[in-house]
C-alpha cells in the first residue's frame, strides 16, 4: 500500500477527522466541527526522520512509515508490557529492528505510549491493521469528548439555572 492509498482509506473509512501536514508526517486527528485546535490523534503517516525519531531510518527512497496509537490493553496483548520512555533521541527498549519493512512493532519513540507502527505496510498487512485503527479512532473519540466536556463553553458543562435555562438564554429569544 501506498501513503494515498492509506491517507484515502482513513479519510473515508473514519468520521470527524481532520488531515494536518507538519513535521515530515500527516497526521489525523479527531476534531468533528473543529471545535478543539488540534483535536486527538489517532494515527499518522511519518515520511522523513526528525530531531529525535530517526531509528526508522525515513530517509530511505519511498520508505514511510504508518503510527497507530492504541490502548494499553491491546498493546500488551501483542507486545506484552508497556516500555519505558526512552531519552530524548533515544528508542524504545525491546531489540526490535525498527528499519524493517512491513512488519507491525511498536513505535520506536511513543511505545510507552501505547503507538504501534508498520514501515510500509502491504495490503495483507494493512488489512491486519484496519482493526487497531477502528479501535485508535474509538479512543480519540471518548478523548476528545472528554477534552470538549471540560470546556468552559461545552454545553455538557452548562447547568441549567434556578428557572430551568440554560445561562446566557432568556425566555424572550426563545421562539
Amino acid at each position: 500500500m501506498d501513503r494515498e492509498a492509506i491517507t484515502r482509506y482513513l479519510r473515508e473509512s473514519f468520521a470527524g477527522i481532520v488531515p494536518v501536514a507538519a513535521w515530515g508526517e500527516a497526521s489525523f486527528f479527531y476534531n468533528p466541527e473543529k471545535r478543539l485546535p488540534r483535536g486527538v490523534y489517532f494515527a499518522t503517516i511519518k515520511e522523513r526522520d526528525g530531531e529525535h525519531d530517526r531509528a526508522s531510518a525515513l530517509w530511505r527512497p519511498e520508505v514511510f512509515r504508518l503510527n497507530i496509537g492504541i490502548s494499553a490493553t491491546t498493546y500488551r496483548s501483542m507486545f506484552g508490557a508497556l516500555p519505558a520512555r526512552p531519552i530524548a533521541g533515544g528508542v524504545i527498549e525491546g531489540g526490535h529492528d525498527f528499519t524493517t519493512i512491513d512488519r507491525l512493532m511498536p513505535h520506536p519513540v511513543y511505545g510507552w505510549m501505547g503507538w504501534i507502527s508498520v514501515l510500509n505496510p502491504s495490503a495483507p498487512t494493512f488489512d491486519s491493521v484496519k482493526p487497531l485503527l477502528v479501535e485508535a479512532h474509538g479512543l480519540a473519540v471518548r478523548k476528545f469528548e472528554k477534552r470538549v466536556a471540560q470546556l468552559p463553553c461545552s454545553p455538557v458543562t452548562q447547568t441549567a439555572n434556578h428557572s430551568g435555562q440554560l445561562p446566557g438564554i432568556s425566555k424572550k429569544s426563545s421562539k
